[in-house]
């Protein structure tokens, strides 16, 4: 993945699934689609491929045994789910274009923003056992790369890779972050430190942040690691989960991706509140 040629991620797969008339209420948010309607999703991640994503993230953000169960969809049935979710992107993409499967942290399951805090008050051998299975299953369907994603927390940050090392498939690391440091409040130099250790990661970074946050997180990243860096933000705006809506100005701005290559990101896409049409947008900016 070299530098001087990022990779264009997609964009928030629920805000296309929006735009097409999906509601997305509930624990298993995109998730659900995978069980209820798998044709949407299949429309989702082929709007971002002709927005010029080449690297579709699966619907499995929010994906789990537990939250299955539910739903009252057993084992067997929520293991099939997983691996569709990394199926449908792989038919969405067509040549030439990634698939990397989505492992959202524990907070996401929750369905409670707690992703946006951390510290879930699980110890890591308990965080390990819970994403161990999911991503067994993910990585058994072949993606490409394992996006281990919107991580807020250090503790988290090693269980998901305890959980991941030995799948063969490779992984980014991505960490949600506030005010230069993880949600848990934690320095990025000791977050990125883990993706420097660890061989199975082949890039680090931030994703669901605000713009402002990348830059400078890019840069620690690339220096800490000698990897690319992964950054996909969000529009800047910020999630209330009280009253489960987004506040705040838009503050992403495409033209953002040539700053961030500089600063050595190898693949730039973006997360909540980036539709396609931004996409399309960054993509025409990497392009230029």
């Amino acid at each position: 993945m070299p530098r001087t040629a990022p990779l264009v991620l997609d964009g928030g797969l629920s805000d296309q699934l929006r735009a097409q008339g999906c509601a997305l209420s509930g624990d298993l948010w995109t998730a659900r689609l995978l069980a209820d309607d798998p044709g949407q999703l299949l429309a989702a991640h082929r709007a971002y491929v002709r927005a010029g994503a080449r690297v579709l993230i699966t619907a499995s953000y929010q994906a789990s045994f537990e939250g299955f169960a539910r739903r009252g969809i057993g084992r067997d049935a929520a293991a099939a789910l997983l691996r569709d979710s990394v199926a449908l992107a792989r038919e969405a993409a067509g040549p030439g274009v990634l698939v990397a499967a989505s492992v959202g942290p524990y907070g996401a399951v929750l369905g409670d923003g707690s992703e946006y805090r951390g510290r879930y008050g699980l110890t890591e051998a308990e965080l390990t056992a819970f994403h161990r299975p999911r991503i067994a299953e993910l990585a058994a369907a072949g993606p490409d790369l394992l996006a281990l994603e919107t991580v807020p927390d250090v503790t988290e940050a090693r269980a998901m890779l305890a959980a991941a090392r030995g799948c063969g498939v490779p992984v980014w690391l991505s960490y949600t972050v506030a005010e230069g440091r993880t949600r848990a409040g934690q320095p990025l130099t000791e977050a990125f430190a883990l993706a420097a250790a660890d061989p199975q990661v082949v890039a680090a970074g931030v994703n669901c942040c605000a713009p402002g946050e990348v830059t400078d997180a890019v840069r620690l990243a690339v220096r800490l690691t000698g990897k690319p860096a992964v950054v996909y933000p969000n529009s800047g705006e910020r999630w209330d989960a009280e009253r489960g809506a987004w506040r705040g100005p838009d503050l992403f701005d495409p033209a953002l991706a040539e700053e961030w290559r500089a600063a050595g990101a190898g693949l730039i896409g973006g997360c909540c509140r980036v539709g396609a049409g931004r996409i399309a947008e960054l993509a025409a900016v990497l392009r230029a």
